[in-house]
């Protein structure tokens, strides 16, 4: 099983392609996913500190290609599944916009053993 560590909250195991915001979310950490892991909001960006990510899907890299200076480790975590041990810094927080109310919707699970677009 994959561990993802991360930055000032902790370590948690994943199973082997379960996506990167719901691994970050189960670790206890009020990670933000506005758009329910779409692609859409980019309120999920993650720097990726160590380890390997994986390729980015199509909708993931046309959302981050509208962010200005963007460093090329950061990545939409509801758009990763984890199959490497990873360790990460989750740049949105609840606690840091607490009149967001609540994270966003639950996105959904990816089957493991392929990836698949947003809906």
């Amino acid at each position: 099983m994959p561990t993802v560590t991360i930055k000032d909250v902790g370590t948690t195991e994943c199973a082997e392609g379960d996506r990167l915001v719901l691994a970050i979310e189960h670790a206890g950490c009020d990670i933000l996913h506005r758009c329910g892991g779409n692609a859409r909001c980019a309120t999920c960006k993650v720097l990726i500190l160590a380890g390997d990510a994986g390729p980015m899907t199509d909708a993931e890299r046309e959302r981050l290609e509208r962010i200005a200076d963007r460093p090329d480790n950061l990545r939409l975590s509801c758009q990763v599944q984890v199959r490497d041990d990873l360790t990460v810094d989750v740049l949105g927080r609840l606690k840091d916009h607490p009149d967001m109310g609540d994270p966003g919707p639950e996105p959904k699970p990816w089957p493991a053993d392929h990836a698949l677009p947003p809906e």
